[in-house]
C-alpha cells in the first residue's frame, strides 16, 4: 500500500525554516496521523509523499508557494479607518498586530489606502519561506 488522496497515514516528522530553526517535529510531539487530502497537512508536503510506502524516508524542501504561501498571495481585507488608534499614521506597507475574535495573535499589513478603507493583507508568519522536510512512513490505512 501507498501514500495516496484518501488513505490514513502515520508519520514521524519534522518540518522547519530553510536554513533556519524547527518549528514541529514529532520529536517533542509524537507521530502525527492524518488521512491525505483532506487538509490537516501541507499540500505541498502530501504531494511529496505520494507514492511513500512503510518504511521509506524521505527530505527536501517545500518551496514557500507549496508552503505557506507567498505573501501577495496571502487574502485582503477592507477595514475602516476608525478600526486604527486614533492619529496612527497609516502608509502602505505598515504592518500592524491584533488579536481575533476568539483572542489569538493575527498579523496584516497595509496595502491600499482609499478614503475612509484600508485594505489590509492578512500575513501568515512563515510566509514567503521555503520550508524543509524530513518524513518516515510508519503506517498506511485504509480511514475509518
Amino acid at each position: 500500500m501507498t501514500v495516496e488522496k484518501g488513505k490514513r497515514v502515520k508519520i514521524d516528522y519534522e518540518l522547519g525554516i530553510e536554513g533556519g530553526d524547527t518549528i514541529e517535529s514529532s520529536a517533542t510531539r509524537g507521530p502525527l496521523e492524518f488521512v491525505v487530502g483532506e487538509g490537516r497537512m501541507l499540500a505541498g508536503l502530501e504531494s511529496r509523499m505520494e507514492g511513500m510506502s512503510k518504511g521509506d524516508e524521505r527530505k527536501g524542501v517545500i518551496p514557500a508557494a507549496e508552503a505557506f504561501g507567498t505573501e501577495e498571495s496571502l487574502p485582503t481585507m477592507d477595514l475602516p479607518r476608525t478600526s486604527f488608534p486614533s492619529g496612527e499614521e497609516l502608509k502602505i506597507g505598515k504592518a500592524f498586530e491584533a488579536k481575533d475574535a476568539s483572542g489569538n495573535p493575527i498579523s496584516f499589513k497595509v496595502v491600499e489606502l482609499t478614503g475612509e478603507k484600508v485594505k489590509v493583507r492578512l500575513v501568515h508568519p512563515l510566509a514567503g519561506k521555503d520550508i524543509r522536510f524530513r518524513v518516515k512512513v510508519l503506517e498506511i490505512s485504509e480511514p475509518n
